[in-house]
């Protein structure tokens, strides 16, 4: 478990501090052009992320049709909670029910003292106590190791490349300089050509950040509950369940312990696993599977 911990961790690493040099790579070049590009972009991208990063959890409460989980009926899961908490070292976050048949759980909030972890009715019938166990300890790691806070992070940095590539767009467009610099008109069609492409390469940097700090959080979880069987035997159950949860949609799938829109199924390619925003749940398993 300690072994993955820290090569996700390693990983995640190199993801993050490729995405500052995509950022910062793409901003030079199109403010060598219009120099008024860059920091409106950033005010425009930081502002958004402002937005995001204090009310994320309260969105994504809403738009799920969460309710706190309060009545003797969520006595055990709220015990469940509170005890993983402790192991944690961590306030106890605040529960949520979805009222859904499907079972899938996610965890919200920008750090351990404004989080919160919302599971569905399907996920607390269809669920041995162990696997719950597994379940709510993943979410605890997201929560422990920041994921959220990360994400908010990420979400600004693909929002700055995104505004550039456009803004860089917009400017070219009305641009009527009839320069014959030839040299000039090259390096504007590469700037072109970077303002289609960095956006992309932005997206699919923090999918691939996505995906790691999904191993992370298995193997944090693992370490809470020191039962990786109970995630792993949980992710099986959630996987063979074909019923897709009604109040998730792509802005909020990220979220969720298993992609919550059931279009993991069929044959997946390297390259459309590139856009994925969960790994392979049979691979997660495998690994979970393999630590001791």
């Amino acid at each position: 478990m300690y072994k993955e911990i820290e090569a996700n961790k390693a990983k995640s690493w190199l993801i993050l501090i490729l995405f500052p040099i995509l950022v910062i790579g793409t901003g030079y070049f199109f403010s060598r052009f219009y120099p008024i590009i860059f920091p409106i972009a950033i005010v425009l991208a930081v502002s958004q992320g402002w937005v995001g990063y204090f009310f994320s959890d309260k969105i994504a409460l809403a738009t799920s049709g969460a309710r706190p989980a309060d009545g003797p009926e969520f006595n055990e899961l709220n015990h469940i909670v509170e005890n993983i908490a402790i192991t944690a070292g961590q306030p106890k976050p605040r529960v949520y029910i979805i009222d859904d048949s499907a079972p899938n759980a996610f965890a919200t909030g920008r750090d351990p003292k404004h989080a919160a972890i919302a599971v569905t009715t399907g996920l607390l019938t269809k669920l041995e106590k162990v696997e719950l166990e597994g379940v709510i300890a993943h979410e605890m790691s997201h929560v422990r190791n920041y994921d959220i806070k990360l994400a908010s992070l990420m979400v600004v940095m693909v929002g700055i490349v995104a505004l550039l590539g456009d803004l860089f767009l917009r400017f070219s467009f009305w641009d009527n300089d009839d320069s014959d610099n030839k040299v000039g008109v090259f390096l504007k069609i590469i700037g072109i050509v970077l303002a289609l492409l960095a956006p992309l390469f932005a997206t699919l940097i923090q999918l691939a950040m996505s995906r790691k700090r999904e191993y992370l959080a298995d193997a944090s979880g693992a370490l809470l509950t020191r039962y990786p069987e109970g995630l792993a035997r949980a992710l099986e159950k959630i996987l063979a369940d074909t019923e897709p949860l009604e109040v998730a949609n792509k802005a909020t799938a990220h979220l969720y312990i298993a992609n919550p829109l059931k279009d993991h199924k069929g044959v997946r390619g390297w390259f459309s696993g590139l856009f994925d925003t969960h790994p392979p749940a049979e691979e997660r398993i495998k690994k979970l599977r393999s630590m001791v």
